[in-house]
């Protein structure tokens, strides 16, 4: 199955922000993660926000998907999202920032429908830390 791949799509509405060949593509979805090789039944599911690995032999790039659909037929996988960043585009330092703020205002609000809000931007900002921090790492290995 190794020398199978499927093509992965990933759209947002201003670009075709990937187009390439995968072995092995690992989704969130709403009910759960999701892995896709080749020769996948047909299938469609709704994106949860999430950290979506690109598997390609044994390297793995991760992208940030912001919810969506995926369209999923034997030998193409397709997502349509509103927004999807890779890590060298995410600002870690801001996305912590973003981070401590949002605590902050947790602790202090008391309206359900602003705490929920405030959950999702938190989710958004703790995802980007995760995928942002190899990148810091590999700089900081550079430099020494």
């Amino acid at each position: 199955m190794a020398d199978k791949k499927i093509r992965l799509q990933i759209i947002t509405p201003t670009e075709k922000k990937v187009d390439e060949a995968a072995e092995m593509v690992i989704m969130r979805c709403v009910d759960g993660n999701m892995g896709i090789l080749a020769g996948h039944e047909a299938h469609s599911a709704v994106l949860d926000y999430g950290i979506m690995r690109i598997l390609n032999g044994g390297d793995e790039r991760q992208i940030v998907i912001y919810g969506g659909l995926a369209v999923i037929e034997s030998d193409t996988v397709t997502v349509l999202t509103n927004e999807a960043e890779w890590p060298e585009e995410i600002d870690h330092a801001r996305a912590n920032a973003d981070r401590e703020h949002i605590e902050r205002h947790l602790r202090e609000k008391t309206d359900d429908f602003e705490i929920k809000k405030d959950r999702i931007r938190l989710r958004r900002a703790l995802m980007q830390i995760e995928v942002s921090s190899p990148l810091l790492l590999n700089s900081q290995m550079k430099q020494e």
